[in-house]
Order: C-alpha cells, then sequence, then structure tokens
C-alpha cells in the first residue's frame, strides 16, 4: 500500500483545467507552499515521535492551511473539484455534491453513484441539519433471502446482483442541493464528466482494482472496466469510462430523475433482470432521502453534531464519549491505562448499538436513555479500571474485512461546514457494474441482521431491530460529525470509512485533539485501536502498540489482535490555532487529498444560501 497524502494550497485555478489535470494526476504539485501548523510538540509537549511507538510506520498526515475554504477528500483529485468550486463562489454544500460525484469516477471502489450515504450540515450561523439518504431495502426483500436449506448464511448478501439495495445517493446529493445549494446543478456534474473521459489511475486506486480481483472478474462489465487483460492497469494508465460519463451527463441535464427515470433506471432494471436481483422500477421511483435532526453531543463542553438512526454511528459514539467524560481526566496517549477504559467505553456502546437500533421509521429506540449522562454513569459502574470486561454472549469470532466506504469533509469561505459519508459498503460493492452505464451496485444489504444473532461481514451480532424488510434502511455506521469548541464556534469536520471501526476512529480523531490536545496531523496519523463488544477482543493496527501497552493489555485479560492493514482513512478539516483559517488533513494511510482555498481568489456571489 501506498503510505503518502497529497495537500495543496490552491491559488486560481479553473474547472476548464480539470480534464488537463486529470490526465496527468501523477503529476499533481501544490500551486502554493503549505503553511506551517504547530508540530505535535507545541500542543502536546511531546514530538511524535515520541508520542508513537517505535514500530509505528505511518508518516505524519500533512498539514494545509487556508483561509478561504478547504476540502479534504479520499481522493486528491476530487478534492481539487470541490475547491474550484469554492472557487468559482459555491457553497460547502455545492462543493460536497461535487466532490461526490467526481468521488463516483475517481474512487469507484467506494465514491459512487449505486450506494447511498450520509449529510451533516452546520451554517455559518451555527444552524444544523442532517440528511440520510442511506440505501432501502427492495419492496420484494424477505427476512431470510439469505438463508440456505439448513438455515446458513449464503454470500448472496454480499456478492452480485441479489446484494444490493436501492441506491440513494443520486436522490441525495440533489436534496441537499435543492436545499442548501447555490451553483447551477450541471456546474456541479461536469468536473465528474470530464475526468470519466480521462484520469490517471495512481497506485493507491491500482491495487485497489487489483485486491478485488477474484469478485470482479465475475461479472463481464466489472472485468472490462477495471480489469483489461485481466489485471488492473499499470499506476499511470489514462483510464476511461465512457458509459458513466454518459449516465452523469443524463444527471447534469435531468438532475436525479436523470438516474431514477429514463435510460439509466432502464440500465439497472436490465442488470437486475439479468443478474437475478431484486431492484425494480417501482423500487428507484420511490426511493427518497429523508432530512432529519442531527444528534447534539456533549463532551467536555465541546458540541458534537452528528448523524442519527438509520446511521448507528452517532448513537454508538455518544454513549462511548459519555462514558469516558466521566474521567476526569484520560491516561497518557498511548498508555494501556487509556486503550483499557476506551475498550471499556466501546464494548459498552456497541452491545446497545445491536440490540436497539434500526431504521427510525420501523423501530422503536429509547434513545433519550442511551444518550443520557445518567445511563453513562450506569455503564462506567461495569467497568474496572485495570482489568478486561467480558461481553454477555460470545459467539464463534467473524474477521473484520470489507471497509470501503468514504469521507470528505468541507469548509466554505463564509464558515458553512459539510460532513459527508458515502459508500459501496465492500470494496467495490457487489462487484456488479451496471452494464452500460459505467457504475458499480452496493451490496448494502449485508448490513442488516441477514440473521439475527451471526455475524455480518464485519463481524458484527446484530439483533432483530435490524432484520430485513421491505422499504426499510439498513443500520449503518458511518458517523459525519461536526465539532464546535466551547465558545459555541466550528472546530472540526471529520468522518472517515472503515466498516464498524468508522465509530470507534471517529471517536478517537475527536479525543485525540479534545483530551489529549494534539496536532490534527497526529490525531488523524496516530494509531487506533477498535472493540465492537463481539467478538470479545481488541483490534490494533499494524505496530499500532507500543510493547508496553501491549503487555498491559493482555495481563489486564484482553485478546489482542493485530490487523493486516490500516484501520479508516480520516478526512478532516480544523480551524487553525489562530482563528483565521482552516487546516485540511487527509490521512496518510489510504492517498487522500486535502486542498486550501485562498479568501483573496474566491470569487464569491451575492445570492444567499437557499
Amino acid at each position: 500500500m501506498q503510505r503518502h497524502g497529497f495537500a495543496t494550497t490552491r491559488t486560481a485555478a479553473a474547472l476548464a483545467g480539470l480534464v488537463a489535470l486529470a490526465a496527468g494526476s501523477l503529476g499533481c504539485q501544490p500551486t502554493a507552499t503549505p503553511v506551517a501548523v504547530p508540530a505535535a510538540a507545541d500542543r502536546t509537549g511531546s514530538t511524535p515521535e515520541a508520542l508513537f511507538p517505535a514500530t509505528w510506520s505511518l508518516p505524519r498526515a500533512a498539514e494545509v492551511e487556508a483561509d478561504g475554504g478547504m476540502v479534504a477528500s479520499g481522493h486528491p483529485l476530487a478534492s481539487e473539484v470541490g475547491a474550484a468550486i469554492l472557487e468559482r463562489g459555491g457553497s460547502a454544500v455545492d462543493a460536497a455534491v461535487a466532490v461526490g460525484f467526481a468521488l463516483a469516477v475517481v474512487l469507484p471502489e467506494a465514491g459512487n453513484l449505486g450506494g447511498g450515504g450520509y449529510l451533516v450540515h452546520r451554517d455559518a450561523e451555527g444552524e444544523t441539519v442532517a440528511l440520510d439518504y442511506r440505501e432501502t431495502a427492495p419492496a420484494g426483500a424477505t427476512r431470510d433471502m439469505y438463508l440456505d436449506a439448513a438455515g446458513e448464511l449464503t454470500d448472496a448478501s454480499r456478492i452480485g446482483h441479489l446484494a444490493s439495495g436501492v441506491p440513494g445517493s443520486v436522490a441525495g446529493l440533489a436534496a441537499m442541493h435543492e436545499r442548501l445549494g447555490r451553483l447551477p446543478w450541471r456546474e456541479l456534474v461536469e468536473p465528474a464528466i470530464a475526468l470519466a473521459q480521462e484520469h490517471a489511475l495512481d497506485e493507491p486506486r491500482r491495487a485497489n482494482r487489483e485486491g478485488a480481483r477474484d469478485k470482479l472478474i465475475r461479472f463481464p462489465a466489472s472485468a472490462e472496466l477495471f480489469l483489461p487483460d485481466g489485471a488492473a492497469p499499470p499506476a499511470g494508465t489514462v483510464v476511461r469510462n465512457l458509459d458513466l460519463a454518459r449516465t452523469l451527463e443524463r444527471i447534469a441535464e435531468r438532475g436525479a430523475a436523470g438516474f431514477y427515470e429514463g435510460e439509466t433506471a432502464d440500465l439497472v432494471i436490465a442488470e437486475m433482470e439479468r443478474g437475478g436481483g431484486l431492484v425494480t422500477r417501482g423500487d428507484l421511483a420511490a426511493y427518497r432521502p429523508r432530512w432529519r435532526d442531527p444528534l447534539q453531543i456533549e463532551y467536555r463542553r465541546h458540541t458534537l453534531w452528528t448523524m442519527p438512526p438509520s446511521s448507528s454511528g452517532g448513537v454508538t459514539m455518544g454513549i462511548a464519549l459519555d462514558i469516558l467524560e466521566g474521567y476526569d481526566v484520560l491516561p497518557r496517549f498511548g498508555s494501556a491505562a487509556l486503550y483499557n477504559l476506551e475498550a471499556e467505553a466501546m464494548r459498552w456502546a456497541f452491545v446497545d448499538r445491536n440490540r436497539w437500533l434500526g431504521d427510525p421509521e420501523f423501530v422503536d429506540m429509547p434513545l433519550g436513555r442511551l444518550l443520557s449522562k445518567r445511563y453513562a454513569a450506569e455503564l462506567r459502574r461495569r467497568i474496572v479500571p485495570g482489568r478486561a470486561g467480558r461481553t454477555p454472549v460470545d459467539p464463534p469470532p467473524a474477521p473484520l474485512e470489507g471497509e470501503n466506504t468514504t469521507h470528505y469533509s468541507i469548509v466554505d469561505g463564509e464558515g458553512n461546514a459539510a460532513s459527508v459519508t458515502t459508500t459501496l459498503n465492500s470494496l467495490f460493492g457487489s462487484g456488479v457494474t451496471v452494464t452500460g452505464a459505467g457504475f458499480l451496485l452496493n451490496d448494502e444489504m449485508d448490513d442488516f441482521a441477514a440473521k439475527p444473532g451471526s455475524p455480518n461481514q464485519f463481524g458484527l451480532v446484530q439483533g432483530e431491530a435490524n432484520a430485513i424488510e421491505p422499504g426499510k434502511r439498513m443500520l449503518s455506521s458511518m458517523s459525519p460529525t461536526i465539532v464546535e469548541d466551547r465558545a459555541g464556534d466550528l472546530l472540526l469536520v471529520v468522518g472517515t470509512p472503515g466498516g464498524s471501526t468508522i465509530i470507534t476512529t471517529v471517536l478517537q480523531v475527536i479525543s485525540n485533539v479534545i483530551d489529549h490536545r494534539l496536532s490534527i496531523a497526529d490525531a488523524v496519523a496516530g494509531p487506533r485501536i477498535h472493540h465492537q463488544a463481539l467478538p470479545d477482543r481488541v483490534f490494533f493496527e499494524p505496530g499500532g502498540l507500543a510493547a508496553e501497552a501491549r503487555t498491559g493489555l493482555a495481563a489486564m485479560g484482553y485478546l489482542l489482535e493485530e490487523r493486516k492493514d490500516w484501520s479508516g482513512d480520516v478526512q478532516a478539516v480544523m480551524r487553525a490555532p489562530r482563528g483565521d483559517g482552516w487546516i485540511g488533513v487527509a490521512d496518510p494511510r489510504r492517498g487522500g487529498g486535502a486542498v486550501g482555498v485562498d479568501a483573496a481568489v474566491q470569487r464569491r456571489q451575492a445570492a444567499p444560501l437557499r
């Protein structure tokens, strides 16, 4: 895996230049020198070398500072698109729409038209709103549709046409633009069309194609698109997806109707019929995103705005943070004592997640109780510092895999903020490309409890609240979050992919900033642990535990498991220490990019946000 990030501060860069940029993406260079920001030593009294284990090989994340806006996403080209939109006077949501479509082209393994996602938005006056455009189960879905004759789970919830829920991404992007956008819709889709016509494949994306080869090769349209001549093309190859360019052109012309009706819908239905999938024309026509009130979580006099159900992310993170808040001062960063408290907070938060949470239109959830400080105190009494707890029931463990979502964080020049997480679920989703349309379909049906009490592909053991029902949104772990400081001002926009580790990753980055006073670069680049109640063990990244911490946790009674790969891909934007600009950080784990906009060259429009 290539372990690098990408960071640049933009000056004037027109959208017309994106085609040339796309064709030569491996040669991207900063257009201005990034402004230095305080390192970890300035905020913690320790250098990164002292903070992180000697075995930790990940480099410090690159920081870029700008005063006119910031975009951090999972691909440098998508971040360039978003920054160019901000320069044209676009709002944070205008940039979010453009980045979403661009990621569908340059990061097809996670960015998508055939999946779904969530938005948390905070305007410059502090008003917040959330948009749920999670996929839904087709009308023909049944509770036991993924069980064989013996009642055992098959892989049909993960691979192939039957794995797909009704896509929500295009409807979600259209809804957020209608309410919060400013620039014309077509202008936000056109950069993605240009990228679909040609862009250069980089090494992280080449490696992802090769890693998913066994799945992609099973489906002719996917094999032709992603594995020409039977293998991923080398990094630097100019790739073209003209079918996707035509699909995007229909969306640019007709909005969401260009996806859910007409030729694109015909191609989706033909693909479903070809492979035995369930999504129908009626399912596409009936799909609607849902505007929701974001969850408000208070943590050490900071306010978090995050996603409510159908995402489990906000509730689960809120329970864990409420538990941790009961400790006046957390133990030293990287210590066994800290990981002990974090693991136990995660454990009990996931126990409640798996028992209670689901689609709010189908399930009654005791959210007031779960997110009360009194309930957190009850859970905290179950924790014995220095000793591993035990999850009540322990079925056979399942591996963690398929953590292929993507997140992007945006702040515009006026201080409006968008935190967006979107997904196909597994790497390249179901593996199925819609023939003639050029985009992949999701495998989100696996996020239901296909067999309540049995683990899904992320090892999550879920209950009846998340059982399959027609029209229901499957439970998600996505956790787009916006953090305000003690004065109520915008501090941090953050999120990540990572399957069930999304929740614990976002939690740790926020705690790293608030509790441990790490720079945002070190908060993002530092090692992470994960506990999700079942399987009952602490997962940690390669080389992520110092020998002392590892020995200490084992002595407490924890089962430890070192992951084979990194956890998450955080994209974050944080207010600069002086308060007069923004710092963007793309996680060094997977090749994302942060791009800043200088206020002096940002062209503003007088029209207010709709």
